[in-house]
């Protein structure tokens, strides 16, 4: 079957307007700049800091290993990032890649970004990548019937592993 196409040319102006481009969700806290400020330590979960990014543990992880990388500048978008920073986040992504693939070995890997709150990020506002170890095999009938996630470690024992890899 051929996909159909549908023109909603129309709706262009809505989408490029100003009061679009400023809907999204802001409590006028950022979680992410309050966890660039802590410790290096398992109780906050920031693992490890340069002078520009770090990186630290989702708290709702989608899974084992689940990491964040940030920027420690409050910007919502990766043109938003001075050169410097860029490649400072970017290298940073890499290194929270290989030391999760040091630490759990697993089949592949999901690195990337949601960009905007109709992009599925969570905390739009403040930039932030995802570095998720997967499995062949690792979704499930909790998943995908129950909508619950089983997570076979704690938070805690994720810090410990990834942080001993970096």
């Amino acid at each position: 079957m051929a996909l159909e196409r549908f023109s909603a040319a129309w709706r262009e102006g809505y989408v490029t307007s100003v009061s679009a481009t400023n809907n999204t969700v802001d409590d006028g806290v950022c979680v992410f700049c309050a966890l660039g400020r802590e410790p290096i330590d398992e109780s906050t979960g920031v693992l490890v800091r340069t002078e520009l990014s770090y990186v630290v543990l989702n708290a709702f992880p989608y899974g084992s290993g689940h990491l964040l990388v940030l920027p420690r500048r409050h910007v919502a978008d990766l043109w938003d990032l001075t050169e410097d920073e860029y490649a400072d986040f970017f290298a940073t992504q890499r290194r929270a890649v290989v030391a999760t693939q040091r630490a759990y070995g697993p089949d592949g890997m999901n690195v990337g970004m949601n960009l905007g709150q109709a992009g599925g990020a969570g905390i739009p506002k403040h930039l932030h990548g995802h570095v998720l170890p997967r499995w062949n095999g690792d979704t499930n009938f909790m998943t995908t019937i129950g909508e619950t996630r089983v997570l076979p470690e704690s938070l805690a024992s994720t810090w410990q592993k990834v942080h001993a890899e970096l």
